[in-house]
């Protein structure tokens, strides 16, 4: 070997060496750090596909895993070959920063998209009352919820307020109760119009004998004695039987000497 190189080649040796095994290392950390990334990767998206995450949801995180996975490799295999690594950590940090900064609202839109989608508050087909809109979920996208309203509007959310602020889902429970205020003129008989009422809702096959119907007279008003109605029905029926109720009301309120009545006064003269 001294033959081969030489003494001046002979004083190099042990940097070649020292060298080499740095590189032979930092070669066999990339090689299976990657793996492992790889498999990391994998792994968490059959997770996520064993606990009914959204398809989307699984493809996007078990990408970004790997893929932060993987710039952590490279750096510890550099690292390993003993090149200086905290300056390019921290410009690294830096622009992270500087994105994270430019990006902050679609950063939380997208931090709610993946809160609503492992937490599932709601889901496709559900009708909500959120952001000051109502409509059907049509779709749940990682920034955004796609809402279709009763006349065709499609209503755009961002996730972000979404996930933080209140909301009503309509399609969570079974059953739902219907509220009605109805009215008759004073000097109408209360107890019939009480009668006629329960003979309505017990007619209508979609209304629910339990819980049972509620019918009582709720205010004295200005121009009308009104009774607060409730009964209790499958959800899809809610809005049926809501104006069904209404429509019997008005036919067949005059039948049995009930008064729809309307805003009216009553002027009084005096002759002095």
């Amino acid at each position: 070997m001294k033959e081969l190189l030489g003494e001046e080649g002979m004083d190099y040796m042990p940097m070649v060496l020292e060298y080499g095994q740095k590189l032979a290392v930092g070669v066999l950390i990339l090689v299976i750090g990657l793996w492992l990334a790889g498999a990391v990767s994998r792994a968490a998206q059959k997770l996520m596909a064993a606990r009914k995450f959204d398809a989307a949801l699984q493809s996007f995180l078990g990408s970004m895993i790997g893929i932060v996975l993987k710039i952590l490799v490279v750096i510890t295999a550099l690292g390993t070959l003993g090149i200086e690594m905290t300056s390019f950590v921290a410009i690294l940090g830096a622009a992270s920063l500087a994105v994270g900064m430019a990006l902050s609202g679609t950063l939380q839109n997208f931090a709610g998209g993946v809160m609503i989608l492992i937490f599932k508050p709601f889901k496709v087909g559900d009708v909500l009352e959120a952001q000051g809109y109502t409509g059907s979920v049509a779709e749940i996208q990682i920034f955004n919820t796609i809402l279709k309203t009763p006349d065709n509007k499609t209503i755009i959310i961002p996730n972000g307020g979404l996930s933080t602020g209140s909301m009503i889902n309509y399609s969570t429970e079974e059953h739902r109760r219907v509220d009605w205020t109805i009215g008759i003129g004073y000097g109408d008989d209360a107890d019939k119009a009480q009668e006629v009422l329960l003979k309505m809702l017990n007619e209508d096959k979609r209304v629910l004998n339990d819980p049972e119907p509620f019918i009582a007279i709720s205010t004295l008003g200005d121009s009308s004695v009104n009774f607060t109605v409730r009964a209790w029905v499958e959800a899809p029926n809610y809005w049926g039987v809501f104006f069904d109720l209404n429509k019997r009301v008005y036919k067949e309120f005059g039948k049995h000497g009930l008064n729809i009545p309307f805003p009216q006064m009553d002027v009084h003269i005096h002759n002095n």
